[in-house]
């Protein structure tokens, strides 16, 4: 439901991790500038998913099944519409609009701006990472966990974002609530 192919993604944030704050980071504010990044985050997405290198490299091992070669791939752009039509089904038409209004900007700005910006320009720093990560706040709910950003690159294969008392992941409760 959010218009982006699964292979693509996970090339894009391997290739981010491999390639960190370097100008092959394709979405570093250290250097395309955090203005770029925050506002233009999601033309940088796009502009790396047509880079085919990327997606053959750093695409590996993500699903290759029948779902997602034949509904989500070819229909990933009708996703957006399936969504838009499931909240006006559930919420009706004026509430269903305004939630999937809220949800188009809602992905874009914090993922892509907040969090791929922000997250690598300000905020503190619990791990000395050779990237400029840092936790934007010790209170991770709005994005899942992805505020704890200095600590999730510091343990890249965790899907356990805090680490101090203090720290709260919400995308770690929803982990441990649906266990």
């Amino acid at each position: 439901t959010t218009g982006m192919v699964t292979k693509e993604w996970a090339a894009i944030h391997r290739k981010h991790h491999a390639k960190v704050e370097t100008p092959d980071d394709p979405h570093s504010p250290q250097t395309r500038g955090i203005r770029t990044v925050f506002w233009r985050g999601t033309e940088l997405y796009r502009a790396e998913a047509k880079n085919a290198e990327t997606i053959e490299k750093y695409g590996r091992g993500t699903p290759d099944d029948w779902l997602e070669r034949t509904i989500y791939s070819p229909n990933h752009k009708k996703g957006i519409l399936v969504l838009l039509l499931v909240n006006a089904a559930l919420f009706g038409v004026v509430p269903g609009l305004l939630m999937w209004g809220i949800q188009m900007a809602w992905i874009p700005f914090w993922a892509a701006g907040v969090i791929n910006g922000i997250g690598h320009f300000w905020g503190y720093r619990k791990f000395q990472t050779q990237d400029a990560s840092t936790n934007i706040v010790p209170i991770a709910a709005w994005i899942g966990g992805e505020e704890l950003h200095n600590n999730r690159h510091a343990f890249p294969t965790s899907a356990k974002f805090s680490v101090q008392w203090y720290e709260f992941d919400l995308g770690w409760a929803y982990i441990q609530f649906l266990s």
